[in-house]
């Protein structure tokens, strides 16, 4: 590994406090999108330093909303709580109860967004920075949410939202039930939902409310779809991310031609898919997407990595949390080469166009899922990475440690484990 030692302990720079980012916020310039990867969602360093980046780039650049790997109306929750227009935000992050629960509702989120319900509070509240959902799981969440709106409302379109809900409804709000059901009705609600999509898009001008009817209604279309092709194996994977990309860009509509996001998601969503072996699979992410559609110059994808420590993670999937041991990184990986000549906490920014060596080298990078057994790591956990094509930076943390869940209990789950590795 020697022959990395130069290149990396040129391009290191130490990590002690927020500080230290000045030249990733150099890096950012005028981008508008700017996102922040994980290599587990259970580890403490990814998220305060995560966080930290955040803050750096709501107060110095001006960021206009943080857009996570979470259902939009849990997330709805929290945005009125960090808009101070609603509880704390720990009530609100605390009511997460969809299985991961502890992904969002841990101690780390909570420290951020009372900073950003503080920070919000000296704003104007068209001005104030918002929190929002990505993700394709909330079909019925979604569903009675855009009821709900549409009875307040709207009541002429409730005949269309309850045709959706009647659709459903036979299936007990299990994925599986209703992804089974499309092989003997391959069409199974589409027609209902449609309709009930169309719908909304042609009021969504009409305010906040609507805007958010709307989203739930495009996440019960992207939810529909994604169940749809579940049985299919992987293609669910490019319907779940074809999805955050798409609310993504309409939440970048919504908040303004100026407005900028930060997203929060795992790396294996945030790093381009091209640099991995994921392309030769067929499979497309979000960074990629959002590469393709607004221009390199304009995003920024920034990962994260460890050598070893300890994680939040399950032992089987919808099973309790448990704080589990992470081995030393595969020999040969990036995680090992960082561990050999890097600072124990450092950020790397890479050059335009990638340059020589280890951001050209293909390496093992390990991917930690919400479901986790170390002694696996010989086999798996690992994605073939060259880091300087599928990240423009990378913030390195030597040792990490387990983040703090504000629950520890077991939940009920229906959504079947993700495609690659429950990320």
């Amino acid at each position: 590994m020697s022959r990395y030692g130069d290149e990396v302990a040129a391009r290191a720079v130490p990590l002690r406090d927020a500080g230290d980012f000045d030249v990733l916020l150099d890096r950012v310039g005028d981008a508008r999108v700017v996102m922040l990867g994980e290599a587990s969602h259970g580890t403490h360093e990814f998220y305060s330093w995560r966080a930290a980046l955040t803050r750096r780039l709501i107060t110095e650049k001006g960021f206009s909303f943080v857009a996570v790997e979470g259902d939009w109306p849990a997330c709805d929750r929290v945005d009125r709580a960090v808009r101070g227009l609603g509880e704390d935000p720990r009530v609100a992050l605390a009511a997460f109860d969809r299985w991961p629960t502890w992904m969002w509702a841990n101690e780390e989120v909570v420290d951020f967004c009372r900073w950003l319900r503080a920070h919000n509070a000296g704003l104007a509240p068209r001005e104030r920075v918002a929190w929002h959902g990505l993700d394709v799981y909330s079909l019925w969440e979604s569903l009675r949410a855009v009821l709900t709106h549409l009875r307040e409302h709207d009541p002429r379109e409730v005949p269309a939202a309850l045709a959706a809900y009647r659709c459903f409804e036979p299936h007990g709000e299990d994925p599986r039930q209703y992804a089974m059901s499309t092989r003997f009705v391959p069409e199974g609600c589409e027609n209902e939902v449609v309709d009930l999509l169309v719908r909304l898009r042609h009021r969504a001008a009409g305010g906040a409310g609507r805007f958010g009817a709307w989203q739930n209604a495009e996440v019960v279309a992207g939810a529909e779809r994604y169940y749809r092709a579940m049985l299919g194996g992987q293609s669910s994977w490019n319907v779940r991310d074809r999805h955050m990309d798409e609310i993504l860009d309409r939440l970048l509509d919504h908040h303004g031609p100026d407005s900028k996001a930060v997203v929060w998601a795992h790396n294996t969503h945030v790093g381009d898919a091209r640099a991995t072996d994921m392309a030769a699979s067929g499979l497309v992410n979000l960074g990629q997407l959002a590469r393709e559609r607004f221009g390199d110059p304009r995003v920024v994808l920034v990962g994260f990595g460890t050598h070893r420590g300890t994680v939040i993670a399950a032992e089987a999937w919808g099973s309790g949390t448990r704080s589990t041991p992470v081995p030393p990184a595969r020999p040969g990986s990036l995680e090992d080469v960082l561990h050999r000549t890097a600072p124990a906490e450092a950020l790397f920014v890479f050059p335009r166009p990638g340059g020589p060596d280890l951001l050209t080298a293909v390496l093992p990078h390990r991917a930690i899922g919400v479901v986790y057994h170390p002694e696996r790591e010989r086999w798996g956990n690992y994605v073939p990475t060259v880091a300087g094509e599928r990240y423009d930076a990378f913030v390195w943390c030597d040792r990490s440690t387990a983040l703090r869940p504000l629950r520890a209990d077991r939940v009920d789950v229906f959504e079947p484990e993700t495609y690659p590795s429950g990320v």
